[in-house]
This record gives structure tokens, C-alpha cells and sequence, in this order.
């Protein structure tokens, strides 16, 4: 029987609630390994596999152009409740009429499929350009993520993931688009843009999340730098396993851990299978320690592969991230 009273109850709820927010978004007072310590992980993992839907990307832009043909965001969910995956990241880009928010119609069958199959939508993501000297292109992505934003408190979504720079295969690619500055400049670009969204995602209490994608945030260092530089409780990182380019990523991984509020778990440290394939007992032991708590989607990619089946890769890095998991038991 509860026998606290109601207004003390729901106080307590709600300072509850913000603790997990509240270290996440902690003040970074460095970018060193070094100065940036994590919260030791303490009793047994509590941390889930969930899915990017990203994943199955060319099946779902088949399916854009012929609704006959590949997989929709319904079917991702459909094959997340056969792996038993509790949770899935629907990227906005496969939403009809993206980059305009979804119909109050599409978005309500999708909350009441997700929910009818014990499923959550844990976060989606928007493409944007924070690196470039256009002003215009930078407050172009600075409402679409706060249209985003919007469409994420619909869904129920906590997180809404952006990038930080041009979205190019040469990781040096966003100081063409900065014409020149320096990148002190563009960090304070950055930052003043995603200051910004984060004031939005304040109001409808979803997170903004950026992700290293191996442009402006290739390392560690540079992904806490930039977010000291934000400052804001509701911006947090998005941490891409796939894309630290380091000689050691798994210092990278443990850097941001402490700041994560979302995650892109990648079968590889790199952008091919060429790169070292990821060791899930490490990872999973390293996001323990930092202290992580809540969904960690896998996202895994073509990478160049004719024969990629997202079916069965996703199945097989679900399997080793669970047993990586195990393992810290």
C-alpha cells in the first residue's frame, strides 16, 4: 500500500525522472580522456539492444518509390516484435512527406502499432548542416529539427538525433563548406544552432542528440568539445561506435559515454568491413561502466556489400550485443 502522500509522491516522481537527464547532461570541465570521468556503473547492466531502422535503408527507400516493393516503418516494427527488440528509432527521413512532419493521422497509427506490440519508439532523426558558412542553410536545419522535435513529442520519442556537419564520405569535407573559418569558428556555429533546438527540445521535453559521423566530429575530444561549448541539459551526445577515427575508438566510446543520451551500435570501428569488427563484450562492459542506462539501436549498414541482408545482420549483432551483456552479469 502507498502511503506517501500525493503531492510528496509526485515530487519525488518527478525529481526522479530528471536524474538519469541531469547526469547525462552533465558539465563536461575538459575534453581529455582524463578529465572527463565516468560514473561507475554499479549493480547489473541496465542498458537494451534496441534498432535504428536506418538499417534496413535501401529496403525502405524502395518501398518510397514503390509502395509494392521493400519495407516500411510498420514492417521494421513488425520485425522488431519477432526478434523481441523492445524498442526502435524511426528515422524521420522514412516518414511520408519528410521533410514536412508526418499527418496527426500517420502518427497515431504508428503509437498505437508500436503499442499494441509492446514496443516504444525510442528516438528519430533529421539530416542537417551546422558546419556551413550559410546562415541560411544553418537556420534551415535549425527548423526542421525544431519541426522534429515537435513530431517526436508526438510520437512519444524522447530523442530527436542531428548531425553537426556536411554529411560527405572525406572527413575534412566541412571546411569546404566552411569557406575558411576556422574550426573554432564553426564550433561556435554549431553550437549556437544547436543551443537553439535544444531550447525547443526543452519545451516538449525531448533530447537533442548529435552524432560524431566521422565530418566535423570525428574523435572524442571534438564531440565533448563541442558539446561543453552548447552548454544546454537537453543536448547530449549521440554516440556513432562506427565513426570515432582514432587509433583506440574504444577511449572514444568511454569518453562520451557520461553524455550519451542515444547510440548507433555498428558491427564495425569504421565505415567498411575492412575496419576492425566490433568486440560486443568490451563495448557492452565500457557503456557499463560510464554509467549508461537506457536503449542502445544497432545500426548496421551495406558497407559495399552486394549480398548485405539487414535480416539476418541485424539479427547477428542483436545476438552479440545481448551476449556481450550477459557476459557483465
Amino acid at each position: 500500500m502507498n502511503t506517501m502522500p500525493h503531492d510528496s509522491r509526485r515530487s519525488f516522481l518527478k525529481r526522479a525522472a530528471l536524474l538519469p537527464l541531469a547526469a547525462a547532461a552533465a558539465p563536461l570541465h575538459g575534453v581529455g580522456a582524463a578529465e572527463v570521468k565516468a560514473s561507475a556503473g554499479k549493480g547489473s547492466p541496465f542498458f537494451t539492444p534496441a534498432l535504428n531502422a536506418y538499417s534496413f535503408l535501401e529496403l525502405l527507400n524502395e518501398n518510397m518509390a514503390d509502395a509494392t516493393r521493400g519495407i516500411d516503418l510498420f514492417g521494421v516494427v513488425d520485425f522488431c516484435e519477432r526478434l523481441r527488440i523492445p524498442a526502435v528509432d524511426l528515422t524521420g527521413y522514412f516518414f511520408p512527406g519528410y521533410p514536412q512532419a508526418p499527418a496527426d493521422s500517420y502518427v497515431n497509427r504508428m503509437k498505437r502499432y508500436v503499442h499494441e506490440r509492446g514496443i516504444v519508439i525510442s528516438g528519430t532523426g533529421v539530416k542537417n548542416d551546422f558546419a556551413t558558412a550559410d546562415k541560411a542553410v544553418r537556420a534551415e536545419g535549425v527548423a526542421l529539427t525544431k519541426v522534429w522535435i515537435e513530431v517526436a513529442a508526438r510520437l512519444g520519442a524522447p530523442v530527436v538525433r542531428v548531425f553537426a556537419g556536411p554529411q560527405q564520405k572525406n572527413a575534412k569535407d566541412w571546411q569546404a563548406a566552411a569557406v575558411g573559418a576556422t574550426r573554432e569558428e564553426v564550433e561556435k556555429w554549431m553550437a549556437e544552432a544547436l543551443h537553439e533546438c535544444a531550447e525547443h527540445g526543452a519545451k516538449y521535453g525531448v533530447l537533442v542528440a548529435v552524432q560524431n559521423h566521422g565530418d566535423f566530429l570525428s574523435t572524442g575530444e571534438q564531440h565533448a568539445s563541442l558539446l561543453k561549448r552548447v552548454g544546454h541539459e537537453w543536448c547530449g551526445a549521440l554516440v556513432d561506435t562506427g565513426k570515432y577515427f582514432t587509433e583506440d575508438p574504444y577511449a572514444d566510446i568511454a569518453l562520451m559515454v557520461p553524455h550519451a543520451v542515444n547510440w548507433q551500435i555498428k558491427e564495425t570501428l569504421g565505415s567498411s568491413m575492412k575496419t576492425p569488427v566490433t568486440d560486443f563484450k568490451k563495448l557492452a562492459g565500457i557503456i557499463h561502466a560510464g554509467g549508461y542506462r537506457g536503449f542502445v539501436p544497432i545500426e548496421t549498414l551495406a558497407m559495399g556489400r552486394k549480398n548485405y541482408d539487414p535480416f539476418a545482420e541485424v539479427e547477428k549483432v542483436l545476438t552479440a550485443m545481448r551476449e556481450g551483456i550477459a557476459a557483465l552479469g
